[in-house]
């Protein structure tokens, strides 16, 4: 297999200390992990996959590596992560856990790159609330945020509103939203084969990769030197 990655050695301190206690090649990890986060693939799939490249690797072993490594990834994107426009379109999307629907929050600016992502188990005003505080922590005040008819989100965008000096501009215009809408299907797409979570955290762990992988193929990660990287060596980059 091609050599994918940075060796152990200059890996950064936090995956360094994680990996110590995963005893595979680095590369086999990554690959499949990206492979995960980035493509409509179940974690049997990836067995299937190895398989015939003569890894022998359980599918619960590749789950563990995601849950272990993707934190890691998520935290350090979030430092290269370019700035985003003052105009948001924000909404939520179902997530099936253990047979229950949860939340997943998200926004993106109008050119559709991502604002940020939240996963709640709830859909209501102190989920939405929470969400706009984290967007605004990352990522700065927007100017205007787009909603659909949703009471919670209007609530919670008054509640913000209450606590600044400079009030966000609220607009409820559904078809405005459609770029959120349809930013929606390229992780919906990623989740399918995953028939659902069985688990809240590990589901918001997944998720958080499968919006990190997303964010690299839209270019929205700063990358050093002069000659452009691929989505795949941006995603790996991420380990040193």
């Amino acid at each position: 297999m091609k050599k994918t990655a940075t060796p152990r050695t200059a890996l950064a301190a936090g995956v360094a200390k994680v990996l110590q206690r995963l005893h595979y090649p680095l590369d086999v990890m990554l690959l499949c992990v990206r492979w995960y986060v980035a493509y409509s693939l179940s974690l049997r799939n990836l067995e299937g996959m190895m398989a015939e490249r003569a890894i022998g690797v359980d599918h619960s072993t590749v789950h563990r590596w995601v849950i272990k490594l993707v934190p890691l990834f998520e935290k350090t994107f979030r430092k290269h992560k370019r700035p985003v426009g003052a105009s948001w379109r924000m909404d939520e999307t179902y997530i099936k856990v253990k047979g229950s629907w949860k939340y997943l929050y998200r926004a993106v600016d109008k050119a559709g790159n991502t604002i940020d992502f939240l996963f709640r188990a709830k859909r209501d005003k102190a989920a939405a609330r929470r969400f706009f505080e984290k967007a605004i922590g990352q990522n700065g005040s927007p100017e205007t945020v787009t909603i659909d008819k949703s009471g919670s989100n209007l609530a919670a965008l008054h509640a913000v509103n209450a606590e600044r000096e400079m009030p966000i501009r609220i607009r409820q215009v559904k078809y405005l939203n459609n770029v959120v809408e349809q930013d929606h299907r390229a992780i919906k797409r990623i989740t399918r084969p995953m028939q659902g979570f069985k688990n809240f955290d590990c589901a918001r762990v997944i998720l958080g990769g499968i919006e990190t992988m997303h964010m690299i193929k839209k270019g929205q990660m700063k990358c050093l030197g002069k000659i452009p990287l691929s989505a795949a060596q941006q995603f790996y980059s991420l380990v040193s």
